[in-house]
C-alpha cells in the first residue's frame, strides 16, 4: 500500500476507523554490520523521510513467503517507496511492553532538554518482581541524555518513571502528554498509562502505532544515535555526593552480536520489550545494500526465539 502525506494522516486514520479499515530501550558505539558510519547517513539523508509521508494498510498483505505464527503482529514498511511490504494484525491492540519507551522517549525529546537534571524521588522505586531497573535510589541525579541511554538501550524500567516524574510536571502529567502525542502523529488507537511498559489495565498499542510512534521519535538526531548503540557508559551521583558508574549493553540480540541479520541487510537499532502479557516484541530501523530505510516491528511473539527467527525471515523479504 502506498503512504499519504503526514499532515492527512490524522484525517485519513480516523476516517478508516469509520470505515473499519486497519492502519498500516561516556558513551561506546558499536555498529556490527557496517565499517560505515551509519549514523552519519541517517542524520544526513534520512530525516527527511522520517519526517514527511506515512503509510496506511487497508488490510493484512502477506503472500505466503514469510512464516509468521497467527498471534504475531507484525508489519515492514518501505520508508523511500513509502509502501507496506508486509501487515499482519497491524490493527489490533496489544499489550506493547517496554516498546512503551520509544513514546517516553520521543515526549522527553520534544519537551526536555538534553543536559536537564533530572533528580529521582520515590517513583523511581518499582518492586514488580523481574522488571528490568539500573538501581535508582530517591536523591539520585543524572542528565535527562544519560537517562534516555539507559532508557533506551538497557531498557530500565526506574530510568523511564525518573524522566517522567521531571518532565512535564510528574508522572501523570507525563502520561497526558504520550497521550497527546500519540494523536498528534496519528496514532489514535493506543493509550498508555505508564512511561515504562509494565503491564497494566488500559495500556495497548496497535503494530500500526508503534509504526507512527517510531518513525516520529527517528525525527530527533539523539534517537537515531542511542538506538544504534550496543553498549554505553556512564557516571551518575547519589545524594550523598557519591557515584555510580554505569556499564550496560543493548537488549537487541542483533547489535549485540547474539542474532544474524541477513548479509545484505543493516540493523542500525531500535527497541525490543518483553512481558508475560505482552510476549516479546521488537521494532527495528534497517537498511538494504543500497542504504534504503526499512521499519520492521513485530509484536507478541511467543518467545525469544520465535520473536528474532520471525524478525530475520521479516528482513529477508527486504531482499526479496
Amino acid at each position: 500500500m502506498k503512504c499519504i502525506n503526514k499532515r492527512l494522516i490524522t484525517f485519513v486514520t480516523a476516517l478508516l476507523s469509520i470505515v473499519s479499515l486497519s492502519a498500516c530501550g561516556s558513551s561506546s558505539y558499536a555498529i556490527p554490520y557496517s565499517p560505515d558510519s551509519i549514523y552519519t547517513s541517517i542524520s544526513s539523508d534520512m530525516v527527511d523521510t522520517f519526517a514527511s509521508d506515512l503509510c496506511v494498510v487497508g488490510s493484512d498483505i502477506t503472500d505466503g513467503s514469510i512464516s509468521m505464527s497467527k498471534n504475531s503482529c507484525a508489519g515492514l514498511f518501505d520508508l523511500n517507496k513509502r509502501e507496506t511490504l508486509f501487515a499482519l494484525n497491524v490493527n489490533e491492540q496489544v499489550d506493547p511492553a517496554s516498546l512503551t519507551k520509544i513514546m517516553t522517549a520521543l515526549v522527553a525529546l520534544k519537551y526536555g532538554s538534553l543536559d536537564q537534571i533530572l533528580t529521582a524521588t520515590k517513583a523511581v522505586n518499582i518492586n514488580e518482581a523481574g522488571a528490568q531497573l539500573i538501581g535508582l535510589k530517591e536523591g539520585d541525579t543524572m542528565t535527562l541524555d544519560q537517562a534516555l541511554h539507559i532508557l533506551l538501550i538497557y531498557s530500565a524500567n526506574d530510568a523511564g518513571m525518573l524522566i517522567a516524574d521531571n518532565i512535564g510536571g510528574g508522572v501523570d502529567a507525563f502520561v497526558e502528554l504520550m497521550n497527546e502525542e500519540a494523536k498528534e502523529i496519528g496514532a489514535t488507537k493506543c493509550h498508555f498509562t505508564n512511561p515504562h511498559g509494565l503491564t497494566a489495565d488500559d495500556h495497548y498499542v496497535t503494530a500500526y502505532d508503534m509504526y507512527l510512534i517510531f518513525n516520529a521519535a527517528m525525527q530527533y538526531d539523539e534517537f537515531q544515535e542511542i538506538i544504534n548503540m550496543s553498549t554505553y557508559s556512564t557516571v551518575y551521583s547519589r545524594a550523598d555526593a557519591s557515584t555510580v558508574e554505569v556499564n550496560i549493553k543493548s537488549t537487541n540480540g542483533y547489535l549485540r552480536g547474539d542474532r544474524s541479520a541477513p548479509s545484505t541487510i543493516t540493523v542500525i537499532g531500535g527497541k525490543t520489550g518483553t512481558t508475560n502479557a505482552a510476549g516479546h516484541c521488537l521494532i527495528l530501523l534497517a537498511k538494504d545494500s543500497s542504504g534504503n530505510p526499512y521499519i520492521a516491528v513485530i509484536m507478541r511473539a511467543e518467545d525469544g526465539d520465535t520473536l528474532y527467527s520471525e524478525m530475520t525471515a521479516l528482513l529477508e523479504k527486504i531482499t526479496s
